[in-house]
């Protein structure tokens, strides 16, 4: 993903990585986002309830900013 997540993108971040059939493991790049709204943040958490242990996110500066104060930044998911 690159460039703005909010709500009128965060279905289709959402539609595009919960598709893949078979898939056992999810790395979800979002180093190129620039803004992440709380629609971006619901997206997240639904993939993560989706993927559980099997989901990493490599958050932007953006993007770890938002979950830090959302309360999200310590989640097993979230890289480093």
């Amino acid at each position: 993903m690159a460039g703005d997540v909010d709500m009128a993108t965060a279905d289709t971040m959402y539609a595009a990585a919960a598709t893949p059939s078979g898939v056992a493991r999810l790395t979800l790049d979002l180093r190129a986002v620039t803004f992440f709204d709380s629609a971006a943040i619901h997206a997240l958490v639904r993939l993560a309830g989706a993927y559980g242990d099997a989901l990493a996110v490599l958050p932007s500066s953006q993007v770890r900013r938002v979950l830090d104060i959302s309360g999200l930044g310590d989640q097993p998911w979230l890289e480093a």
